[in-house]
């Protein structure tokens, strides 16, 4: 069944989170622009929670609060449902930093991890630690399959697996849906990912739908073998009986600029074809992996496989160093800035760069138009692939930017759209009725922000720069960020996927 028409048909699931403490005396948003995450228009009303969840809403002046109701006028600011960032990197971040002053100043309240491939592990004891250390947000996990392919092979998995292997991963996939996981990740570009069969996945896939999750991928490919990777992905969750979701989709270099209509058509065709395949994006048109994908032979140290994949990406000037931890004075430089700087030439400096440990990679080889296609689709969502403390600026500024950016500046999307994007779609991919929108009976996870301000200010320098234009967020009933700081509350849990 196509998404569209599944959105309308969810089954009530409801996903563990911290409430409003008991006795707390209720909270009133009055003249708000209320965009309740459904697509639908916004307009003037006010917004009533108490006890952790949304107890009323509706035009100005409909809503009748009880006695001892605390005021919140937000003069015409828009109230949406807390962000959903359904791709984010922030497993390890989150104890680092469990305030998480970049997700909550950019209005996320509920963020999920172990995407492309590497996962928590074991899931059980991973959500036991995020309920023992009350972060600000809610955090969700997948299983990653990179991570049960090592635990099954080890350190041999440069080959297809053998039928036990899968048998075991499979059954390793299963322990973690079982513990609370919410589907599959891979990570196809990336080791051990990059050594599975179709197959494999299919039968990984299987004992994920099994549970009622769901199959989400860093597809094998994203430039030249773009839409082979795309037709592999809608494959698995064909043959697997379960949901895709194609992680921030792009068309990854000048190969294949200008694919976007075609890799939307094969989406398109899918969903018609009574599938559900969506995909999710962060708004900036270059990408953060590691130095080591640009040669997708692995032989780091051939000069015409290290040339022919620097050519690909349009040269060393579109690929920045980062945290390269050998040479960190290097880092933010461009790979043709290196090697001038050292007297190399591009393919000698890449050599040099990976025979001493290797880097992280901003790639600025992406097309506008492409993302401006992927942005306007109603199959993608918004999806940071950033976290705390990410060198990328997505980590910091992508639903801002969505908002500043692409609703108000460009107009590529509507701010309902954009809202949608990041509340209800990823709700519904999630399994969640109880949270993704602004109904009476969901959580308190809430947004304020002001439209004609919000806007990112990370950059490609400096990553984790602050946004501007989120004036508050709630989550479960409680406030944590406020007037351009976090509040000190923790109300975050571990969502747990029921069966």
């Amino acid at each position: 069944m196509p998404w569209l028409a599944l959105l309308m048909l969810w089954v009530l699931i409801p996903a563990r989170g911290a409430a409003q403490e008991p006795g707390s005396p209720p909270v009133l948003f009055s003249d708000a622009w209320i965009v309740d995450g459904t697509g639908a228009p916004g307009y003037r009303g006010d917004l009533l929670i108490a006890d952790g969840e949304i107890v009323a809403l509706g035009p100005v002046g409909s809503v009748t609060a009880p006695a001892g109701t605390i005021r919140r006028d937000l003069g015409g600011l828009v109230l949406s449902p807390g962000f959903i960032d359904i791709h984010n990197h922030s497993a390890n971040g989150i104890f680092e930093d469990p305030l998480a002053t970049t997700q909550i100043a950019q209005g996320i309240t509920t963020l999920v991890v172990g995407a492309d491939g590497g996962s928590p592990w074991p899931i059980a004891d991973y959500l036991t630690r995020i309920d023992a250390s009350g972060p600000a947000v809610n955090v969700a996990t997948l299983v990653g399959h990179g991570t049960v392919r090592r635990a099954a092979l080890g350190e041999d998995f440069r080959r297809t697996a053998t039928d036990a292997e899968i048998a075991d991963m499979a059954t390793r996939v299963e322990a973690g849906m079982r513990d609370g996981a919410f589907g599959l990740s891979s990570g196809l570009e990336y080791d051990p990912g990059f050594y599975s069969s179709t197959g494999e996945l299919i039968a990984l896939a299987r004992a994920a739908a099994d549970h009622g999750g769901f199959y989400m991928s860093h597809m094998r490919d994203e430039e030249e073998g773009l839409l082979a990777a795309v037709d592999e992905a809608i494959r698995i969750g064909r043959e697997a009986g379960l949901p895709v979701q194609i992680s921030h989709i792009k068309a990854g270099n000048a190969s294949v600029w200008g694919k976007a209509a075609e890799v939307l058509a094969r989406i398109a065709a899918a969903n018609e074809a009574g599938l559900d395949v969506l995909a999710d994006q962060y708004p900036y048109s270059a990408w953060q992996s590691g130095l080591a994908i640009v040669v997708r032979s692995r032989m780091f140290q051939d000069a015409d496989s290290v040339a022919a994949g620097i050519a690909a990406a349009g040269g060393g000037a579109r690929l920045q160093i980062v945290n390269f931890e050998a040479h960190p004075d290097l880092n933010g430089l461009r790979l043709s800035q290196i090697a001038e700087a050292r007297a190399l030439s591009e393919t000698e400096a890449y050599m040099w760069i990976m025979s001493n440990g290797g880097s992280g990679l901003i790639g600025h080889t992406m097309n506008d138009d492409d993302v401006d296609a992927f942005m306007a689709s109603p199959f993608v969502m918004t999806a940071s692939d950033g976290g705390i403390g990410g060198a990328h600026p997505r980590g910091a500024g992508t639903f801002p930017r969505v908002l500043g950016h692409y609703v108000r500046e460009r107009g590529v999307l509507t701010i309902e759209r954009a809202i949608q994007r990041a509340t209800s779609m990823p709700a519904r991919r999630l399994g969640f009725t109880d949270r993704g929108v602004l109904r009476a009976g969901t959580h308190a996870d809430l947004v304020i922000f002001d439209p004609e301000s919000i806007i990112d200010r990370s950059t490609f320098v400096e990553g984790t720069l602050l946004p501007v234009g989120v004036e508050s967020v709630w989550v479960g009933g409680l406030e944590v960020w406020s007037d351009g700081e976090p509040t000190g509350a923790r109300p975050g849990r571990a969502l747990r996927h029921p069966e």
